[in-house]
């Protein structure tokens, strides 16, 4: 059972999932029980699912937990699932996506209980004063934007942002190198490349990015000044079309060249 959410910082909420997996695997029928995120968070969905593959398992269940549901994100999950599946050649247990917790008839006796408790809960007072707090303008050069746009949502950005914020934490990319911070875009424009991320100050863009160009656009890139080639898409002013890395051979890439 992989119970998943949709991001945590700091070591509370990871505390909170713990203590929800460890309540989940007492549950009958439940072998085992992990938390893990979409997004930003340790375990990535996809470590988590890659631990409990190597079990032995012949079901694994994620359990969003999150609201609302929204179904894209049902739509990408999905697809980032048969995505992993079909980058490597051992078998895969079944894995199913639980439904959508408020379709639960139990949800609402479950909102019933917590509107009653909060009459044990202080209430929320308005402070005698505001007092301005100040803020350091970052010193880092190196700025990734990731497309959060409708057609790189649906080729599954959620994950490859999650992935990226992942790798930025543990490898120290604030402060190693020129310093990188990330962020999110509403639109970056090549959608049919998608997904797409842009870095800066060089304003590179890759397309059809994965966990795997993620970890070369940090190693190379972001921490080795060059740019991925195999990943990169110049701004050519004709159409271009996603080009296909080639499984062993990234020199050997199929490009299916420039669309009139």
């Amino acid at each position: 059972m992989l119970l998943l959410a949709k991001s945590a910082f700091a070591a509370a909420p990871h505390r909170e999932m713990r203590r929800i997996a460890d309540m989940v695997a007492l549950m009958p029928g439940v072998a085992k029980a992990l938390h893990c995120f979409s997004e930003q968070g340790a375990p990535s969905l996809r470590d988590a699912l890659e631990d409990v593959r190597s079990g032995p398992y012949s079901d694994i269940i994620i359990v969003p937990l999150m609201l609302p549901l929204e179904p894209g994100f049902v739509n990408w999950l999905t697809r980032s699932l048969r995505r992993w599946q079909a980058e490597t050649s051992k078998p895969w247990p079944m894995v199913r996506i639980a439904r959508d917790i408020a379709q639960s008839l139990h949800f609402e006796p479950l909102l019933a209980a917590l509107v009653a408790g909060t009459a044990a809960e202080p209430p929320v007072l308005p402070e005698a004063g505001h007092k301005l707090e100040g803020s350091l303008v970052p010193a880092q050069k190196r700025r990734v934007l990731v497309c959060e746009g409708g057609a790189c949502n649906a080729a599954g950005a959620d994950v490859i942002w999650g992935h990226l914020r992942n790798r930025q934490v543990q490898c120290k990319l604030r402060v190693k190198g020129d310093g990188t911070m990330t962020a999110k875009s509403t639109c970056l424009g090549p959608c049919s490349l998608a997904p797409v991320l842009q870095v800066f100050p060089e304003g590179t863009y890759y397309g059809g990015v994965s966990e795997a160009a993620i970890d070369r656009i940090v190693h190379e890139h972001l921490l080795g000044g060059k740019v991925v080639s195999e990943f990169a898409y110049a701004p050519t002013g004709r159409k271009q079309q996603l080009r296909r890395p080639h499984p062993t051979n990234p020199e050997k890439s199929q490009n299916p060249g420039e669309v009139k």
